[in-house]
This record gives C-alpha cells, structure tokens and sequence, in this order.
C-alpha cells in the first residue's frame, strides 16, 4: 500500500509539472508570425545558492529531477559529440581541452576557423556553457551553433563571415561534474562565477587556491588573446554586462570605462533574439550587472580587467533547466543573437596594426582612446588590435610602444567597422653627440671604453667628419624610407583603411 502511495505521489508531481510546462508552452513550435515578440519573461527568481531539487528534495522529487534531465547529452555523450564534431568538419575545426575538472573530465574545447590553431590578425572569441551546474542549456546550443557553422560555412554568408574572419572556440561545459550531481557548484560546491581574482575584495587572490576549472579558464586567456566572450546561464532574459560588483555592496548601476561599447554588445544580443528585447524586467533586454545584483569573484568583470576581453554574462531562458523538448526551440530564439554577437568583432569597432617606421617590423604596443581608461594591447606576433568601440561620431585613438614616439588620430565611427594602422616613429636620444635609437645599441662595455678613448685621444677630426658623414645618411635614408604593409585577410564589405 505504501509503495502505490509513493508511486501515485510521483504520477502526480510529474504530471503537475509537465501541466505547467505546457502552461508556459514548452512543448510549443516554433509560431508562423516570428517576429511576434508578445512572449516576455517573468521575473527571476533564481540569485546565488539556490541548489537543484536533486540535491535537497526527497526521493520522488529526485526522480521528477532525472526525468527532466533526459534528453540532455551526459558528459560523456557531450564528449563523443564534439569529438564527432571534430572529425566531421575536421577542415574548420580544432578540438582541444584546456584542462580538467575536480573529478577529472576534461573540459573540451572546440575552435572553429578557416586556419583553426594558426595565430592569425584575426579577433578571437569565445562561448562558454553551463558555468552553472544546474544551468544546462549551454551546453545544448554550442553544440547547436558548432553544427550550424559547419554546416553552412560555404553557403550563408554570415557563417562564413564568422569562419574566415574570427576565431571562435566554444567551450560546451565549465562545470561538467556540477552538471552530473545537478547542482550549481562544481564537485566541491564552489560556485565557479565566484571564484575569481575581484577587483574590490581580495579574497581570490591566490591562484593555487583557485579549482581547477578556474585555474583553466585563466590559463586559457595567458595563452590566447581573446577580443570578445560570453557565457551561457538560465534563470532569467538578459544580456548582462560589467560591471558585476560595487565597493560598498550596494545595488545600484556601476558603469565600467567602456560602458558604451558593453551597452552595444548586449543591445546586439537583445535585439538579434525572438523576445529578449521585449522584457518587462529589464529594459531593451539588457542590465548592468550591479544594477541587477551585486556579486563578487565573477568571470565577466575578470576578463575585462585582466585579460582584455569584452565578456557578456547572457541568460538565455527564463527555466533553468527545461526539459529537452525545449532545446531547439531555444536554439531558434538564441540562433541569430549568438552569430551577431560573434559577428560584431568583424563588422564594428577599430582594427589594424602597429609598425615600425625604420624597419616595417610589427610593434606589440598599446591602443588607448582618448576619454576611455582602458588599454588593449596589440599582439605579440603580428602586433594586430581590434577595438571594440559603440557607434558614435567621434573617437581620438592613440598608439604607443615603449621606445616609440606615441601617435594619436581621430576617426568616424558610424555603423561599420574600420582598419586603422599606425606606424610608429623611435624615440632618439642625444648622448655625447651620437644619434642612436635607445633600442639598437648593443655595444658591450670594452667596446665603449675603446670608443671613449679613440675619441679623447688625437683623433677629433675624424670624429667630427664621421658625425657630418652619419648625419647626411641619415637624412637620405629618412627620404628614402619605405614601409610596406602586409593586408590582413578581410571580407567584411565597406570597411574602411586609414595608415597614420
């Protein structure tokens, strides 16, 4: 008697629960008229330490908990998945992992690109899922947007875009093991989106004490230069952006130095979706992350403080965890916000190089613009930057390399992007007499003691000869002088060049 009453307590949980699922339409097609934006989302009721019903709830909750779940890959499914992946668009892709986690899964890594692993003067981004343990729709959508790319790089012109002119690395889970015991936590129930280095409170400063998912994360960004990123949460719809904390704990807007360009990042995201713009919580579909809540240690604020990179913290569906029958229908909502997201890094802000005007080599400077307290370095190879500015009229940019006389130029930003290259003059100094560039002199010591006293001894006038004869070949080279510039591969229409 007792076992039929459990088992007609857990008909009833599962039927109140697929009542309410179809209440909200899950089980609903896609509608004929898309661009009916009249499904908005609820309030969130989800903030940090809510735990799945799996972990406190009794054992026909667990079960209602696992039903849900089917249809969601495992990790190891989500591991045959992307290692197909790999082997079916080997010619634009690269499969990698950046480490493990606490239980040992290795956190995989797939890079889509015409020259996956090459290092290119192309912008690189990176989608990253279910940070969360019980935020699994991550997951299901990088594998979605990994096939669609394949699938269609060689015959729509925005996947193409996105495969010949960024390389995009989509990292399905960050928390796999989080993900097996259905909670938010990893294996040792720390929250990941709190686990890093914050700029107010310095309670994560020690690397070592870090997990080990984290400590990938940030291995992963020392190694590759990201320009642009994103995760993938639930609870909510939104497009969150720095920043994520305030020094006192309070709840109020706390705008971070590019507050424009993260405002036009999540506007791009908001708009490109079925519904996300039309919310009634959050205005446009976007929100400061401090004006929603305040939290510490998270990864949005960490990467653009310390790694360069523009992150947007994105909740994509209202339900943490809804049932797979839902997944595509998600897929659909998020589809075109996800690729112009990506897309964005080609067809927006500034790009270009830096050079050296004496030899043409590639300069790893700085980039700063006039107004913003935020620098983007360039890269260490190709000395290549891109800027990711908002639309707007007017933007003074400035170049600078140690060693280098800095160069500054104004330009007009409308709606598209533009290359802008600089080339850098050395600096010279005056030291008894002698031109010379503070970068080239690598006289040792007995080589200058020589010098020195060649020229305290009986020759001054071939000194002085020599110095007319140095500087009117100085003068003929400055003339003289040529800079050829490599082009970088670009395919995004009207974008316009400028060298300074």
């Amino acid at each position: 008697m007792i076992m039929k009453t459990n088992i007609l307590f857990s008909l009833l949980l599962l039927a109140s629960t697929l009542s309410s699922s179809l209440a909200r339409g899950v089980f609903q097609t896609l509608p004929s008229d898309f661009n009916d934006h009249s499904n908005v989302n609820r309030t969130r009721h989800l903030l940090e330490g809510n735990e799945s019903r799996s972990s406190t709830g009794t054992n026909d909750q667990r079960r209602v908990c696992v039903d849900l779940a089917l249809g969601y890959m495992t990790n190891s499914e989500l591991e045959r998945a992307i290692k197909e992946f790999g082997q079916r668009c080997s010619n634009i892709s690269r499969i990698y992992s950046i480490g493990k986690s606490v239980k040992g899964v290795p956190l995989w890594v797939i890079e889509i690109s015409d020259k996956p692993g090459e290092e290119e003067t192309e912008p690189a981004f990176k989608y990253i899922g279910n940070v969360h343990g019980d935020e699994p729709v991550g997951r299901e959508l990088l594998i979605f947007l990994a096939n669609w790319l394949c699938d269609n790089h060689l015959k729509d012109p925005l996947a193409t875009l996105i495969v010949e002119n960024v390389h995009l690395h989509l990292l399905p889970s960050m928390n796999p093991d989080g993900f097996s015991l259905r909670r938010r936590g990893n294996a040792n129930n720390i929250d990941l989106n709190r686990d890093f280095p914050d700029q107010f409170f310095f309670a994560n400063d020690d690397e070592d004490s870090r997990q080990p998912e984290t400590r990938a994360i940030m291995k992963w960004l020392r190694d590759i230069q990201f320009t642009g990123s994103a995760t993938l949460h639930g609870g909510a719809l939104v497009a969150n952006y720095p920043w994520d904390g305030t020094h006192d704990k309070r709840t109020y807007y706390a705008g971070c130095p590019d507050d424009d360009a993260f405002r036009f990042m999540a506007s791009i995201y908001s708009h490109s979706h079925y519904n996300m713009s039309s919310s009634k919580e959050f205005l446009d579909g976007i929100t400061n992350g401090a004006a929603w809540y305040p939290l510490y240690g998270g990864m949005q604020d960490w990467n653009y403080i310390h790694a360069g990179c523009f992150e947007l913290t994105l909740e994509v569906s209202d339900n943490k965890w809804p049932i797979a029958a839902e997944l595509p229908i998600l897929w659909k909502y998020n589809k075109m916000s996800m690729l112009n997201l990506v897309a964005s890094l080609v067809k927006t802000g500034v790009h270009g190089r830096i050079y050296s005007s004496g030899d043409g080599r590639p300069l790893p400077g700085f980039i700063t613009v006039s107004g913003i307290n935020y620098t983007v370095r360039a890269g260490r190879t190709f000395a290549d930057y891109h800027r990711l500015l908002a639309p707007r009229d007017r933007y003074e940019v400035v170049a600078t390399m140690p060693g280098y006389k800095s160069k500054n130029t104004s330009i007009w930003l409308d709606e598209g992007a533009m290359s802008l290259d600089f080339v850098l003059d050395p600096e010279v100094s005056v030291k008894g007499s002698i031109l010379r560039n503070v970068y080239d002199c690598n006289c040792d010591s007995k080589s200058k003691l020589e010098f020195v006293e060649f020229l305290l001894g009986s020759h001054l006038e071939v000194f002085f000869v020599f110095i007319v004869i140095l500087g009117f070949l100085c003068f003929l080279f400055q003339r003289r002088k040529k800079v050829k510039f490599s082009t970088t591969k670009q395919s995004t229409g009207a974008k316009r060049t400028v060298v300074v």
